[in-house]
């Protein structure tokens, strides 16, 4: 189609840099998953079926520098996740071809309107509100996936001010990477360029104004934050 049948000039695509690379990976769209970490809960071995939402992509922003801090909440809370990305496309994937589908990693930045979301669990309405505002997906550039190596393990951390809040290891997610594409992809046609978003470990907190955030997944990313000044309602 010609740019001239648009109707008018059409958004700029989002985009995320490629870490040893000038290049830029094109957001198509952010998937995430609800729970994947034990947050004190029973581990008696039983996993519920993974609970998936979405961000635009446009959410999506690098992670650097400072961060607004957003309207309609009080409880402004990061969570600090991996973040897959497919170069691949691909419906009903199985388990043994997930990672094939995977053009690399990154950590990233679920930030959320806490207050909202708990509002909207209580009566069970979509969490959207609390995840899809601008700016709420922080990512660190694209670390490309080489053949055969994809991340099992790996440490996974997040402080404010200096004080550690969230501390895991990758080898603790309830759902591994290629279950999570496999479940995602029976549900919706995965496309190059989609996100996924894979939970976030336990010690999840609020943000102030002025807070410097560093966070980061061992062989993949860091990335240090600051939380900017709160926007007027």
């Amino acid at each position: 189609m010609s740019m001239s049948n648009f109707v008018f000039e059409p958004t700029r695509i989002s985009s995320l840099p490629v870490s040893g690379s000038e290049g830029r990976f094109p957001v198509a769209r952010v998937f995430c998953l609800g729970r994947n970490y034990h947050w004190g809960d029973s581990q008696s071995g039983v996993r519920e079926v993974p609970a998936f939402f979405m961000k635009p992509a446009t959410s999506v922003i690098d992670a650097q520098g400072e961060l607004d801090f957003p309207t309609q909440t009080e409880q402004f809370c990061h969570e600090i996740e991996l973040v897959v990305a497919i170069g691949k496309g691909g419906f009903q994937i199985s388990e043994e071809q997930a990672l094939e589908h995977v053009w690399g990693y990154a950590a990233g930045l679920d930030l959320t309107r806490r207050d909202l979301q708990m509002a909207a669990k209580a009566v069970g309405n979509p969490w959207e509100p609390a995840k899809a505002f601008d700016g709420s997906a922080p990512i660190t550039p694209i670390q490309p996936a080489r053949v055969g190596e994809h991340p099992k393990q790996g440490a996974i951390w997040l402080s404010v001010n200096g004080v550690e809040r969230q501390r895991s290891d990758l080898e603790s997610q309830i759902w591994s990477v290629s279950e999570v594409i496999s479940q995602l992809s029976h549900s919706v046609s995965l496309r190059a360029g989609d996100l996924i978003m894979t939970g976030t470990p336990p010690g999840v907190a609020a943000l102030q104004e002025g807070d410097v955030i560093n966070g980061g997944i061992s062989g993949i990313g860091e990335f240090e934050v600051r939380v900017g000044s709160r926007r007027a309602d």
